[in-house]
């Protein structure tokens, strides 16, 4: 959904030098999105990809920042478009990352498209992203799509948000099958959405997005499905 601006993407940070001699290890990770992955609202290191990367790192995982691939606003769609007009500008996300990531799917249903259409290029989007890290669904995961309607923006906003809910879980209920059957690790912050979207707290300044304090709550979700995801790329002493 979009209220702001959009921001610039987010550049990977380099891999830190390994010790001579050491096996090589992976650190790159590709989080492809919408507002929800960028942070809208909040600063750049406040987005749950940034929190976790650096709970991951006080774990020991040796993990950069993300590169991040959204834009707030964009459908299952416009990611896509985004993927192909990278790789055909020369700065393809190269496909051996550690880790890839997708949240995405908000604005197909806010926008009123149909489940079966997300369906199809959400699958797609899930494959390309099994691809960026190196054809292993084992490195990739995928956050549902939490529901707006619960926030303070939802509650003013006057519309139904029963159906709303619904739709979102819908959504979520295609893409959870669509990780079941590749082996991709789903996480769904739905629910904390749901249970603490209308606090103002959880909120940024324009009612609809995130905070800081909400994105903590998505990375402390996810953050043990991540340790193990990243297991055999922990940094050695």
């Amino acid at each position: 959904m979009r209220r702001w601006r959009d921001p610039p993407r987010d550049v990977a940070l380099m891999a830190a030098p390994q010790p001579a001699g050491a096996p090589p290890r992976r650190t790159a990770w590709l989080a492809l999105g919408d507002s929800y992955t960028i942070g809208e609202g909040v600063a750049a290191d406040d987005a749950w990809p940034r929190q976790l990367a650096r709970a991951l790192r006080a774990d020991g995982v040796a993990i950069d920042d993300p590169r991040i691939i959204a834009t707030t606003g964009w459908t299952t769609d416009e990611l896509a478009a985004a993927i192909d007009a990278a790789e055909a500008a020369g700065d393809a996300p190269g496909r051996d990352h550690a880790l890839v990531s997708l949240l995405v799917g908000v604005n197909n249903q806010y926008r009123g498209r149909a489940v079966g259409e997300y369906d199809r290029e959400f699958a797609e989007l899930l494959g390309r992203a099994v691809g960026f890290a190196g054809g292993d669904p084992g490195r990739v995961l995928v956050l549902s799509i939490p529901d707006w309607a619960a926030t303070g923006f939802g509650a003013e906003g006057g519309g139904d948000r029963e159906r709303t809910a619904r739709e979102i879980d819908a959504c979520n209920a295609v893409a959870q099958a669509r990780c079941a059957a590749l082996g991709v690790a789903f996480i769904d912050v739905t629910p904390i959405s749901r249970a603490r979207g209308a606090e103002p707290a959880m909120l940024a300044d324009d009612g609809l997005h995130p905070s800081a304090a909400m994105y903590a709550l998505w990375t402390a979700i996810a953050l043990p499905v991540a340790r193990r995801l990243m297991a055999p790329t922990r940094a050695t002493a």
